[in-house]
């Protein structure tokens, strides 16, 4: 089994190692300055309060002929098409995109039925070129993937059981398309985080004015997406519409006095994640007003 790891952010850094620690052929693709540091110094990443260092291939060339199993394109929502332009003429016949998506037409004109839409369980942090990150559980947020026509084939099978050998908490979706536009409509209300020059700080963030405006717009996106006449899926997210908003400010409160939650609200990862989140953001209520509805006051 050969998977290529495309992308060597938190999110690609942690896939390809937990890959390779349990013997998948893993290779990280890495740009820029990631791809010195990781020449420079290896992936290294914490464990049990241990540093350690991942033994993995890195590359920044793909040849066409330099066929994979799978490619996993581990980047944010704003650089999938360019990774998918990247990797469009390389023969590997199937590309497992881990990454926020409101829609994926543009997607399949790049890479056709390669194409498999999937959302990363996982979040983080790199600090000091330290990766500090983990895998979300299968009840609160699991890898989550599918084909697009909903069917369980053969490679939905296979994926499952290398991440099921990898023991990575995994979901496998009827609806991928449902649960990409409720993750995105969750998702782009963490814009309220965001200033002209980069992101609040904690104690603005824990605000009530803030906290508020998130909330009011996680219940009205999650309205908008049953009048378009899309499932928010996973069910459970049914539970958010109807839940009031001092709740929804209590939970998010509670989660900004915890380090890991705090990291991937604050920290780094999501200040290098404003174009992605503005992009949701534009691209939900794009969908919304080409379907006619509008935003409601909760």
């Amino acid at each position: 089994m050969r998977i290529l790891v495309f992308g060597a952010g938190v999110i690609g850094s942690l896939y390809a190692n937990r890959l390779s620690s349990v013997g998948v052929d893993v290779v990280l693709f890495a740009r820029g300055k990631r791809l010195e540091t990781l020449k420079k110094k290896g992936l290294l990443y914490y464990e049990k309060n241990v540093l350690k260092k991942a033994s993995i291939k890195i590359v920044d060339k793909l040849e066409n002929n330099d066929i994979y199993d799978y490619i996993f394109v581990a980047v944010r929502y704003e650089q999938v098409e360019g990774a998918l332009m990247d990797i469009k003429d390389n023969h590997s016949k199937n590309i497992l995109t881990l990454s926020n998506a409101v829609e994926y037409d543009s997607w399949v004109k790049i890479v056709g039925d390669k194409l498999i839409p999937g959302f990363p369980g996982a979040g983080g942090d790199i600090k000091e070129d330290i990766l500090h990150a983990k895998f979300g559980s299968k009840n609160i947020q699991g890898t989550t993937f599918g084909e697009m026509n909903g069917e369980t084939t053969e490679r939905i099978t296979e994926i499952s059981k290398i991440f099921e050998m990898a023991k990575i908490p995994f979901e496998i979706s009827n609806d991928i398309r449902a649960f990409h536009v409720t993750h995105a409509a969750i998702s782009m209300a963490n814009k309220h985080f965001y200033t002209e020059n980069g992101m609040v700080d904690l104690r603005v963030a824990k605000s009530m004015k803030i906290l508020k405006n998130i909330a009011v717009d996680i219940k009205n996106n999650l309205t908008r997406i049953e009048e378009i006449g899309i499932s928010i899926m996973p069910s459970r997210m049914v539970a958010l519409k109807k839940a009031p908003v001092f709740l929804f400010v209590l939970i998010f409160y509670i989660m900004l006095n915890i380090k890991f939650a705090r990291d991937v609200l604050l920290g780094n990862h999501a200040r290098n994640a404003k174009n992605e989140v503005l992009l949701l953001n534009n691209d939900f209520n794009n969908l919304c007003s080409k379907n006619g509805v509008r935003s409601h006051v909760v």
